[in-house]
């Protein structure tokens, strides 16, 4: 049975920063790109960051790039993603989620999610 689980969200104040991680089970691991993906109130979920399953390339949405470093431990089986210069627009739900052998920005092709972890950044 494959498990994600999210970890690290809270409440932040703007500028601050915070490291979210995602702890995968029950899946090879090393054979799938991560992504994280969020959704504000009254959004539609959007793709935040990923790094491939070889991890040789990492994508970065505009609002968060130049801000978020999406990293991965294999060993670990977990990847992570810092956020620095926290926004009140970054205040959403992140989700992680695993596609294999993937390359992709579009959420409905991921194969399996976390539940999700609330971040919220006040000003």
């Amino acid at each position: 049975q494959v498990q994600l689980v999210e970890s690290g969200g809270g409440l932040v104040q703007a500028g601050g920063s915070l490291r979210l991680s995602c702890a995968a089970s029950g899946l090879t691991f090393s054979t799938y790109t991560m992504a994280w993906f969020r959704q504000a109130p009254g959004k539609v979920r959007e793709f935040v960051a990923s790094i491939t399953w070889s991890r040789t390339s990492t994508y970065y949405a505009d609002s968060v790039k130049g801000r978020s470093t999406n990293s991965r431990d294999n060993a670990k089986n977990t990847v992570y993603l810092e956020m620095i210069s926290l926004k009140s627009e970054d205040t959403a739900v992140y989700y992680c989620a695993a596609d294999q052998y993937g390359n992709t920005l579009r959420p409905n092709e991921y194969e399996y999610w976390g539940q999700g972890t609330q971040v919220t950044v006040s000003s």
